[in-house]
């Protein structure tokens, strides 16, 4: 089984807004981060940028159409000024830990896979309590790859010695992860935790919380065991 982090387990949408917020004085620039990071992300799959680059580059173009010009230096800065806010506001979704704990006690392996960078994600398993929880955890920024490129969801499944064909992956974003995670031979969930009005190709399951993921493992795949404790 593996789980996406960011806005599957973590509420990073709020955190990561407070934290732009905060730094920029405005509260309606979250879009353009997002539309910004999506687009550097599929430079990176493309292998048109090193994901070693893409933070700084990122941050570069963010401030740039704010009409902010700022060098290398000064783009890390800031990176790391919205990093340190960025911690203060994680926060786990209420369904996380009591779906984690279904999840362990059914026998199920789990990992973690993430387009993050690996100091970032792996700080932020385990201030908050979650790194016990996974065998393996996947980040793009230590592979050299990142979702939705079939290598990524490859590599996972052989880390943990698992066919593609016979796991699951779910996150909050329909083309990266649920889409990625089909087109890569595993089952793709989405976690459209919005209720988004969006057409979902087939092949795709969607669930609302993560509190509905076991009984779709049991009745829809069943490949995991009901726990003797719930």
């Amino acid at each position: 089984m593996c789980l996406d982090i960011d806005d599957t387990l973590i509420d990073f949408t709020a955190a990561g807004r407070h934290s732009l917020a905060t730094l920029i004085g405005r509260a309606d620039v979250w879009p353009l981060w997002e539309r910004i990071t999506d687009e550097h992300v599929a430079r990176v799959v493309a292998g048109e940028l090193a994901y070693a680059d893409m933070h700084t580059a990122r941050t570069r173009a963010f401030l740039a159409e704010l009409g902010i010009v700022v060098d290398f230096v000064q783009a890390s800065e800031f990176e790391l000024r919205r990093k340190e806010l960025l911690r203060r506001s994680w926060r786990l979704f209420d369904d996380v830990l009591p779906c984690l704990e279904w999840l362990t006690a059914a026998g199920v392996t789990l990992a973690a896979v993430t387009n993050a960078s690996g100091a970032h994600q792996r700080d932020k398993l385990g201030r908050l309590g979650l790194a016990r929880f996974f065998d393996h955890v996947a980040i793009a920024g230590e592979m050299g790859v990142a979702k939705p490129d079939p290598v990524m969801f490859h590599k996972v499944c052989a880390a943990v010695g698992c066919d593609p064909a016979h796991a699951v992956h779910i996150g909050d974003k329909l083309t990266t992860d649920a889409l990625g995670a089909r087109d890569a031979g595993l089952v793709g969930v989405w976690l459209d935790r919005h209720g988004l009005d969006t057409d979902v190709p087939a092949g795709v399951h969607v669930l609302d919380t993560l509190s509905e993921l076991p009984e779709l493992l049991v009745s829809e795949f069943a490949r995991v065991g009901v726990p003797t404790q719930r």
